[in-house]
């Protein structure tokens, strides 16, 4: 693959910039569409996005937005894997402490350097406790990164140098042989300093935004849309074939199969599991579905007294019936979860798991109701929970199923579901009992799914906050040893599970539709298809 523009691309990239954005134009007064030649992608994106700023999102489908726009020391490759981005290449110290990366010569698409302290200012602000990042702690195998967001040091303090304009120097707490995943995540990712320091957080309003991405934003419209244009100036512009893309708002799975069996959708993000049967049968080639790095859970408030009672929060383990959920509800051959790690996972054991995963199902009814008996419920004094849940049409469903297993055992839940982004506000400030959530690795490591426990961490809704477990973490950071740092983690997990923080309900697969003329689509375990890679070959004429 190139990754350098030839002289001249620029320049005829900006002028076919030109051509698109008078496209855009027309489209909008007029129903007749862009002229012929240029190629749109339109992709049903699940969620609406919260903001363009990379500090502030944590949904993946705001992930996938963002990272169209900005690329950080690495990227993701065709099959989603990382490869070189910003940085060309890089070297590591023998003790696995230092990193040295050197930056490619590219320009934001204002036409200004990208420069190492882009990266030094975007992490900086990433780690000062005032910005509030949730995912700041992705960053915190950085040398005093944790410390600086725990408000014990000046950003200024931060293990990150930049040497020259092209040359950043990082230095960790611990080695960390997964760190260029890490560079690949948007709280990896630079921001342009020279309208940082100017505009502060304004700078990334879609009429200020400045990136150094393959996509420019054109249009944001909430509740909506995302409108992005190619970018003339992104440094393989040449090989970037989609000129303009379309994230469509589909929170309404139902609607969103509904669109793209119209046309107007080319890509849909999560299909409806009750459809599964219809799509088997008329689409079975646009399915892509492969098992997912992905852990469905339930979030139990450990705030709340009646969640103090490690009993009640093993009832609703017993309770819940995955294998019923994953065999005759959702049928999409999701394996059910009795651990938090989820299959496919590097360098790990996969030795932990809850001790009822062998009970059988009527075994584990019964010991639930003998474990309500004993905290004085029954069949005349149920408890009632609050269920948070969104309002995606599925995830509704496995609510209901929910509600009908833990009937048995005299729970009765109250289903609240509310539109994602205001559910996970809800998560995040724990104003919740008991809430579904989900989990995509944003790295292939045990440790990724482990830190949601961590004591202090961005997206630990439960509140969960176990010394002994936090030492194991720690302990596996500072071993490099694969084997010793697995089991390390695998003695970790246990601990939780033992605890019954969680309710893990099933391991994940992608859910994605794509039309046959979208070419360059490879399903794979994180779910990363950009549009960089993809193309569009023999599309149906529009009637």
């Amino acid at each position: 693959m190139a990754f350098d523009m030839q002289p001249g691309g620029a320049r005829n990239g900006l002028r076919r910039l030109a051509v698109i954005l008078a496209a855009l134009a027309t489209l909008a007064c007029s129903p007749a569409g862009p002229p012929p030649g240029t190629v749109v992608l339109n992709r049903g994106n699940g969620p609406d996005i919260k903001s363009l700023d990379p500090a502030f999102i944590e949904g993946t489908w705001e992930a996938w937005v963002v990272g169209d726009m900005l690329t950080g020391l690495t990227t993701e490759g065709p099959n989603g894997e990382p490869i070189p981005g910003a940085a060309t290449h890089w070297e590591t110290s023998p003790d696995g402490l230092t990193w040295t990366f050197h930056l490619r010569e590219e320009v934001w698409s204002d036409g200004v350097p990208v420069t190492a302290a882009d990266f030094v200012t975007a992490w900086q602000r990433e780690m000062d406790p005032k910005t509030a990042a949730v995912y700041s702690y992705i960053l915190w195998p950085i040398k005093n990164a944790k410390a600086i967001s725990e408000g014990k040091l000046p950003p200024s303090a931060l293990g990150v140098k930049a040497i020259d304009g092209r040359t950043l120097v990082v230095t960790l707490e611990h080695p960390t042989p997964y760190l260029p995943e890490l560079m690949d995540h948007q709280a990896a990712y630079p921001i342009p300093r020279h309208k940082y320091l100017v505009l502060g957080n304004k700078w990334a309003r879609a009429k200020n935004f400045v990136g150094n991405g393959p996509y420019l934003v054109k249009e944001w419209i909430p509740l909506d849309h995302v409108t992005l244009v190619k970018n003339p100036r992104f440094y393989d512009a040449k090989n970037v074939q989609i000129d303009i893309e379309n994230y469509y708002v589909t929170n309404d799975t139902e609607a969103a199969l509904k669109r793209y069996r119209a046309g107007e959708l080319d890509t849909v993000y999560t299909y409806p599991a009750l459809e599964i049967d219809w799509m088997r049968r008329h689409i079975p080639g646009q399915i892509e579905t492969v098992p997912y790095l992905n852990t469905d859970y339930l979030a139990i408030n450990l705030a709340k007294p009646m969640f103090k009672d490690i009993r009640l929060r093993e009832v609703l383990n017993l309770a819940y019936n995955r294998e019923k959920l994953v065999n005759d509800i959702r049928r999409l051959g999701e394996p059910p979860a009795y651990s938090i790690v989820p299959p496919g996972i590097a360098n790990y054991p996969h030795t932990a798991a809850m001790a009822i995963r062998s009970m059988p199902y009527d075994a584990r009814i019964e010991r639930a109701r003998s474990l309500m008996r004993a905290m004085g419920y029954g069949p005349g004094h149920r408890l009632k929970i609050d269920y948070l849940c969104s309002t995606n049409p599925d995830t509704v469903r496995n609510a209901a199923a929910l509600q009908g297993m833990l009937a048995k055992v005299w729970i009765d839940l109250n289903i609240v579901a509310e539109e994602r982004q205001v559910q996970i506000v809800d998560l995040q400030q724990r104003n919740f009992e008991l809430g579904s959530s989900s989990w995509v690795a944003d790295f292939n490591d045990a440790v990724n799914f482990l830190n949601l426990l961590k004591t202090g961490t961005g997206q630990n809704y439960s509140g969960y906050s176990n010394p002994k477990f936090d030492a194991l973490l720690e302990a596996a950071d500072h071993e490099i040893d694969l084997k010793k740092r697995g089991a390390l983690l695998a003695r970790a997990e246990q601990i939780a599970l033992d605890d019954y923080v969680w309710v893990p309900v099933y391991f994940g697969v992608t859910q994605d539709l794509v039309k046959p003329y979208v070419k360059g689509w490879i399903a794979n375990p994180k779910d990363f298809n950009r549009t960089r890679w993809l193309r569009i070959e023999g599309k149906p004429e529009s009637r």
